[in-house]
């Protein structure tokens, strides 16, 4: 009996319900930061960011309907990447998951990159250095402790920016107000500007389609998911919905807060509209409240990458030793979580601008992976337990796969070539790991 359980493979722990799923993809895309990034986003889009985010929002919306019906058909975790070697083979599942990494690998480093340079503008007597290492130790003994853990301490970080997204709103609806002319609020003044060509718009869409990064990651906890055939499609979906809601929302209100792009410093916009509508104590407060959204944020963003690295090493297509090891008391990826932190030490190097440049790649070429397995599920005939039809199956994943892209070739000159850089040597790992690909990486059974 000693001999037979001590070969018994480890399985992660089913605990998250849909709430705790869904605080989870929230956290991720951490709600509160689009006040943080307002500024560029409104200066790219030539002062249309609310328009911005709702056409990104429709991109993604499809994107996440595909989302949705793969989870419901491959209830394992590793998102894309696993999607794509189920639905298309083993090497492009590889390739995908490749590709993914720049997303789920670098995105926690900017994320407690982004909360350290808020920190050290507020006391920048104390290094970034120390900030950054606060950030990355508190995250990782979270997650290795247990996904429960972390999401109940979501749950209060959630609230906290829920709640000052909506004194934010409520701020700058009075602010707008008081300050209207006599003839009332430019109620659609946000979402119509005749002077402003598409073309900004759509250069504004590609930044806004950055905030919605997470509504995706959540897949990776499938298989820590109670029911994830019902709970984790309704979770992509609505993550994505409240959450451009929110994006949308809080655009629209800082438009008619202060319309025009005249900010005296782009990157911090939102603190000066901030002092305008609130004061110094809001000024205070809404500081807080990021600091904690960059910290839930890291949270669940270190979760992800952890469970995508987990999926891999399992597959053995990573050193199985390693990236495939669970815990034996927490049942949670440790080493992989602490493979995380480890690199996001690299931030003490980089400065935000050159961090952000090239992750993006990853997340919009997965997406479009996403979509096209759909479209390869419906051709094939094989759609599990209940049919797919062809709006969803061929006519919305398409939409969604163009859609992505257009985002994909949105990006700036130095994120389409760092990211190729990137995608070369992951077809060049894959060659030296197939033997010229002669051989498909090693599958795993779900």
């Amino acid at each position: 009996m000693q001999a037979s359980s001590s070969h018994e493979p480890s399985h992660l722990k089913r605990t998250l319900g849909l709430p705790s799923v869904l605080l989870f993809g929230l956290a991720y895309m951490a709600p509160l930061i689009v006040y943080g990034t307002y500024g560029v986003l409104a200066k790219a889009s030539d002062d249309t960011a609310a328009l911005a985010y709702l056409l990104a929002l429709i991109a993604i919306a499809f994107t996440a309907l595909s989302y949705g019906k793969l989870a419901r058909l491959f209830p394992v975790a590793g998102s894309a990447y696993t999607y794509t070697r189920k639905t298309f083979n083993a090497h492009l599942g590889f390739l995908i998951g490749w590709a993914t990494l720049l997303d789920y690998f670098f995105l926690p480093m900017v994320i407690w990159l982004i909360g350290a340079a808020y920190l050290n503008a507020a006391f920048p007597h104390v290094p970034s250095w120390i900030w950054i290492v606060a950030f990355i130790v508190l995250t990782s003994g979270l997650n290795i402790v247990g996904i429960e853990l972390a999401a109940r301490f979501n749950i209060v970080l959630m609230i906290v920016q829920l709640a000052i997204v909506a004194i934010f709103v409520a701020l700058c609806w009075h602010y707008a107000s008081a300050a209207a002319a006599p003839g009332g609020i430019a109620m659609a003044e946000p979402f119509f500007k005749p002077h402003v060509p598409l073309g900004a718009t759509m250069a504004g869409a590609a930044i806004a389609a950055y905030s919605y990064l997470g509504f995706d990651a959540v897949s990776t906890l499938t298989e820590e998911t109670i029911d994830p055939k019902k709970n984790m499609p309704r979770a992509i979906l609505l993550i994505a919905l409240i959450g451009g809601a929110i994006f949308v929302i809080a655009a629209y209100t800082m438009q008619l807060a202060h319309p025009g792009v005249d900010f005296k410093d782009t990157d911090s916009a939102a603190f000066e509209v901030a002092k305008m509508i609130g004061g110094d104590i809001f000024v205070t407060v809404f500081l807080a409240g990021l600091i904690l959204a960059q910290f839930a944020s890291g949270i669940s963003a270190q979760a992800s990458v952890g469970r995508l690295l987990y999926a891999m090493g399992r597959d053995e297509i990573l050193p199985k030793r390693i990236f495939g090891f669970i815990h034996p008391r927490f049942k949670t990826p440790a080493i992989n979580i602490a493979i995380a932190g480890i690199v996001g030490l690299i931030a003490l190097k980089l400065d935000v601008a050159t961090s952000t440049s090239f992750i993006n790649f990853g997340a919009f070429l997965a997406f479009t992976a996403v979509n096209l397995c759909v479209i390869r599920v419906y051709l094939s005939g094989d759609h599990g337990d209940r049919k797919i039809g062809v709006f969803g199956g061929l006519v919305f994943p398409l939409i969604g796969a163009v859609s992505d892209i257009w985002l994909l070739a949105s990006l700036e000159k130095t994120a389409l070539v760092l990211g190729a850089v990137w995608f070369v040597l992951g077809i060049a790992y894959l060659c030296w790991i197939t033997r010229l690909f002669r051989q498909a990486p090693p599958e795993v059974a779900i």
